[in-house]
């Protein structure tokens, strides 16, 4: 029962860094509209984060059924924000390069803290 109380927390604190870190600092320029867009961008690639897949365009097109210009425009601000990482990979035909995206290690140490404070607290 531990791990999937863990779980349940790392899910939580997981929404609750993707909120404090989208809305409480806004990039310059950028709208309430694109915020929110982000908040479910990462959401989903959360999810894909859980079950192994790869973060490319094509994927996130392919599960959100946007086209791969709505999908630059919420993950660009999430690179410039230092959430993700960005590789450029060969694509699946092996021939051409493809945007491969990953969360920085940044984001699962904050969430590694904010674990333990949890469980301090319920200490």
């Amino acid at each position: 029962m531990t791990s999937a109380l863990n779980a349940h927390w790392q899910n939580q604190l997981f929404s609750a860094y993707a909120l404090q870190e989208i809305f409480d600092r806004p990039i310059e320029g950028e709208t309430p509209q694109s915020r929110l867009k982000q908040i479910g961008m990462m959401t989903v690639l959360y999810m894909m984060h859980q079950s192994h897949q790869k973060m490319t365009l094509s994927n996130i097109s392919k599960i959100t059924g946007l086209t791969r210009n709505a999908v630059v425009e919420s993950i660009d601000p999430l690179v410039e924000r230092g959430v993700l990482t960005e590789t450029i990979v060969k694509n699946s035909m092996g021939r051409g390069t493809a945007r491969q995206f990953a969360f920085s290690p940044e984001v699962f140490e904050q969430l590694r803290v904010d674990t333990g404070r949890r469980q301090d607290e319920a200490d």
